[in-house]
């Protein structure tokens, strides 16, 4: 394909018109042989920053994937568009990997994944030795780092790809990596790479946070009354309630299915494989499932117990919506999740420093969920992006019952602030609290903190209660927790604001949840169609079904969603009013285009 340019290939074996944000300045960088940190959201569009500027150089693209299970459905969606693809992988026999090994050294592959285990083989890396490499492209490239949810050890070894191969272009592409983490990427990676980031923002998913009380019926309104037959992704911390709960969920009549790494292997892999082929499947699982699901149209997520990290939430969330379309991401919370999530990170091998970064990410998501304030401004405010309000999430839909903790706060932190200038150094939350309900501790006795004004000034407020203001005023950055130093508290430079009264402090009041059912708008694919144009979509979805069972693939690998509802409401007459569509490219119009154009005219 060399001599095409990037705009050509979008159009022409894509099936767009135009890049979106930054792609086409990443791809230029890329095919002119330069490394790249690409940290673009899920369903942002990071696939074609590597898979157009391997189109455009010399050689093979590499694509190192960490999960084996995603690669043929990576693959056979390339193949639809017209793409030379393959996958080396355990799955394939012998004969077949062979096959594909042979098709490599002969340069007829544009793109070929491989999971890190393999490529870190001395076999693996003698057959690269013998192919041309247009570039190595690392996908989800936060796995690399030690702190982060879904580290993969075998991706911090990746450094060899610049010790071996100094030459060939390298891009490591993820949706979710804080400022440290984006660090330890490029540092782990030996990258020499220009960092793109794009907004974290998924304005089309809907946050939501609900208190739990009974998270089952919670869970079974939620789904019934506003996404009915559509697919979902429900996630919970212990397998035994993704079992549980997915036969609940069928026991009412929801298509749902369990996930977990406990599971039989077949059986495992016939639900996912029911999940990505089946309109309208949910998938109960933990949080093994997801990671590089490709899968459009998941019109929700749910979460049963708290994620550990708003890392977490963020990537886990984001596998809703991929289309563009709607989307909800809705989770319940109680004391439970924070207390168990606590005892699960003091409970493991890993040293104090990760166990303290462990605590204060938890503290992080824990203030998200109580937020009363917008979701979306909190969320993206941990990624380092600011915004204003979304007018979308719960908070701002309908906002929550606070009161006026503005006294409080200065209480507490005038506690901090004197206990750190009686002791000469500073003190954890725990020992602040205890000064502030007048427990006379060895340690209160230790350091005099007795005789200190504040001592006893909040007696009359659950230890409870401060934890929760303390927490919110860490989230409100007003608070410092120094996680290398035991967690010692310090005033931040805007708490003075609060100090003067210049500041007010609010929280969310605990109110008890109404009984019984509460219809709300449902996300709808097609509520934006009219009566006719829904009709001709689902006509479409059917026709869509039956291509994909004779082809083998997932129904989104033939076209997305948003490309079916974007016939049915142009209804295009010829093949040049469908080549304006986006998500048609030449190949899939050469394939799909006369059937489509029947469909329309029927």
């Amino acid at each position: 394909m060399n001599g095409r340019d990037a705009q050509s290939i979008l159009r022409e074996t894509f099936g767009y018109g135009t890049f979106r944000g930054f792609q086409r300045e990443v791809i230029d960088h890329v095919a002119g042989g330069g490394d790249a940190l690409v940290l673009m959201p899920t369903g942002g569009g990071k696939s074609v920053c590597y898979q157009i500027p391997a189109l455009l150089r010399e050689g093979v693209g590499v694509v190192v994937s960490p999960l084996i299970a995603l690669m043929a459905d990576q693959v056979a969606a390339l193949r639809e568009l017209g793409v030379r693809a393959a996958f080396l992988n355990s799955t394939l026999s012998a004969r077949d990997a062979a096959a594909v090994e042979a098709t490599m050294r002969r340069g007829g592959l544009d793109l070929v994944y491989v999971a890190p285990e393999r490529l870190l083989t001395e076999r693996c890396q003698r057959l690269l030795d013998e192919c041309t490499i247009a570039l190595f492209a690392i996908d989800e490239a936060h796995c690399v780092s030690q702190w982060g949810h879904d580290f993969r050890p075998e991706y911090g070894q990746l450094a060899l790809l610049r010790q071996r191969w100094p030459q060939v272009p390298r891009i490591a592409l993820t949706a979710t990596a804080d400022v440290p983490t984006r660090r330890e990427i490029v540092d782990r990676l030996l990258l020499d790479a220009r960092v793109f980031v794009a907004s974290f923002d998924r304005p089309n998913i809907r946050y939501r946070i609900v208190e739990k009380r009974e998270p089952r019926e919670q869970l079974l309104r939620f789904v019934s009354d506003e996404h009915a037959g559509q697919a979902g992704i429900v996630y919970a911390l212990a397998r035994k309630t993704v079992e549980e709960v997915a036969a609940f969920l069928a026991g009412h009549g929801i298509a749902a299915v369990p996930y977990h790494a406990g599971m039989d292997a077949a059986t495992r892999a016939e639900n996912q494989r029911r999940f990505k082929a089946e309109d309208g499947r949910v998938i109960v699982a933990t949080i093994a499932f997801g990671m590089g699901i490709d899968k459009p149209d998941v019109r929700f997520v749910a979460h049963l117990d708290m994620p550990k990290s708003i890392e977490g939430y963020f990537q886990e969330t984001g596998r809703a919506g991929r289309d563009g379309l709607p989307a909800d991401a809705w989770m319940t919370y109680g004391l439970a999740d924070v207390v168990q999530q606590r005892r699960l990170i003091e409970m493991s091998d890993a040293d104090d420093s990760y166990r303290r970064l462990s605590m204060a990410k938890l503290d992080a998501m824990l203030g998200l969920a109580e937020a009363a304030d917008c979701r979306r401004v909190r969320l993206l405010a941990y990624f380092g992006e600011a915004s204003a309000p979304c007018g979308n999430c719960d908070n701002c839909l309908t906002p929550p019952q606070v009161r006026d903790a503005s006294d409080d706060a200065r209480k507490l932190l005038s506690a901090i602030y004197r206990c750190q200038q009686a002791g000469g150094f500073g003190f954890a939350a725990t020992h602040i609290i205890d000064v502030l309900r007048g427990k006379l501790t060895d340690k209160v006795k230790k350091f005099g903190h007795e005789r200190l004004s504040t001592f006893g000034i909040g007696a009359d407020v659950a230890e409870a209660e401060w934890r929760l203001l303390l927490r919110q005023l860490v989230a409100q950055h007003l608070v410092e927790v120094d996680y290398e130093r035991f967690n010692v508290l310090h005033l931040a430079e805007a708490s003075r604001a609060v100090l003067r009264g210049e500041r007010r402090i609010e929280l969310r009041r605990q109110v008890a949840a109404p009984r019984g059912r509460s219809k709300k708008a449902r996300v709808a694919v097609g509520a934006a169609l009219g009566a006719a144009d829904a009709g001709l979509f689902e006509t479409l979805r059917a026709w869509r079904a039956e291509v994909a069972r004779a082809h083998g693939v997932p129904a989104y690998v033939v076209l997305h969603d948003s490309t079916l509802q974007t016939i049915a409401r142009a209804r295009p007459a010829t093949i040049d009013d469908l080549r304006a569509i986006p998500g048609l490219g030449e190949r899939k119009l050469a394939n799909y285009g006369a059937q489509l154009l029947a469909l329309v005219g029927q």
